[in-house]
């Protein structure tokens, strides 16, 4: 019986839909329309950290572990142990850093051992001109060092400096590349970290490990305190120009998105709303018709909003999937990276414009409710 009764409702709503196609195709495109925008900014939304995060990370790491006191070096099983303490699946690269007086060709510059392989994940800024060093006999230069001595890649140079019991030391090396950064690397030297211990010994020695990790501001604060109380020698610290900028910049973005999103529900509200109450003022002598033959108040209350919920069902399904590729757009544009289809965007839209085409039928539904059937039949 209650199968019978929704599907002779179901019928009642679509062939009153179908009668009045023209005017209501328009309803239904707007809700479409704003649909589609609704779902391309919540797939924006919720996909915003994630994008937000890869772009911040290309501008380097965004956590520091420096020494503690005023030693200038700490241990690299400490780092290590350190980096333990952060999530792996948010851990992007931990590069550490030992800066030595050295001399190239017997001119004295700032040389770095590292390791390039996490150089690579936490600098993703560095520009190299030849080839990153694959050798432990390789190494890279500053621009800066390349311009004053006319080194290019591929040339052999003598690297010297003073091992950590002061006597000379000296390695034949090849520049496999020119680093430019637009920063203080463009004048230093660097070679992969056990290369620098086997030349000046001091093994396991760091000056400080660069890590790059993501999360939001309080998740990264939380990781310096588990830090901070666990692992002893070392200083981690937040570089806070990112992490406060990453965080600025996200909730800015979001209340824009918000803004757009109020915007788009409420002209889709003021569309079905116009649409639904030229739909009664056209059909009140059939309301009066149904109110005298025995129909109640709430059976016309019940059609009208089955007719607002349906055209809000269709034009939210309609735009669902037209906001993936509205979301396409923004996100090649803004982050120049495609955005997974959201089902929770795609979900979220379709119930928000059928919630808004019921909201938007309840003024119309009380004016079709409040007709009195000897009046309209008089044609008064």
């Amino acid at each position: 019986m209650a199968r019978r009764r929704l599907a002779f409702f179901a019928g009642l709503v679509l062939k009153a839909l179908a009668r009045r196609r023209s005017r209501l195709l328009t309803a239904l495109l707007a809700i479409g329309i704003g649909s589609t925008v609704l779902s391309g900014m919540l797939a924006v939304y919720l996909d915003m950290p994630r994008q937000l995060e890869r772009e911040f990370r290309s501008y380097g790491a965004n956590l520091i572990l420096a020494p503690a006191g005023d030693l200038g070096i700490m241990s690299l099983d400490a780092a290590e142990e350190a980096a333990e303490y952060l999530p792996p699946d948010k851990l992007i690269g931990a590069t550490p850093y030992r800066y030595e007086p050295l001399s190239i060709n017997r001119q004295h510059f700032t040389g770095a051992g590292v390791r390039f392989s996490q150089a690579r994940k936490t600098s993703p800024y560095w520009r190299v001109e030849g080839e990153w060093p694959r050798r432990v006999d390789e190494i890279l230069i500053g621009a800066d060092i390349a311009r004053f001595t006319g080194i290019a890649p591929g040339t052999m140079a003598r690297v010297s400096g003073r091992a950590r019991d002061g006597s000379p030391a000296a390695m034949d090396m090849i520049v496999s590349g020119v680093l430019t950064s637009g920063g203080s690397e463009d004048g230093v030297v660097f070679m992969e970290l056990s290369s620098l211990e086997r030349l000046l010994g001091g093994a396991g020695e760091v000056s400080l490990v660069e890590i790059s990790v993501s999360g939001s501001e309080d998740e990264l604060k939380a990781m310096v305190g588990e830090i901070e109380a666990n692992v002893s020698g070392l200083v981690p610290r937040l570089v806070r120009r990112l992490a406060h900028s990453e965080a600025a910049v996200l909730g800015k973005l979001r209340f824009l998105t918000f803004l757009v999103t109020a915007v788009v529900m409420g002209l889709i509200l003021i569309c079905v709303a116009t649409t639904m109450m030229t739909a009664v003022m056209e059909r009140r002598r059939e309301i009066g018709l149904k109110k005298a033959l025995g129909a109640d108040s709430s059976a016309i209350v019940c059609e009208f909003l089955g007719e607002g919920a349906a055209l809000g069902l269709a034009g939210g399904l309609l735009g669902s999937f037209g906001g993936y590729f509205f979301a396409q757009i923004v996100g090649v544009g803004v982050f120049v990276r495609n955005l997974d289809f959201s089902f929770a965007a795609a979900l979220i839209t379709a119930a928000a414009a059928t919630g808004i085409a019921v909201l938007a039928s309840l003024l119309p539904v009380l004016r079709a409710a409040e007709v009195e059937p000897a009046l309209v039949l008089r044609g008064e």
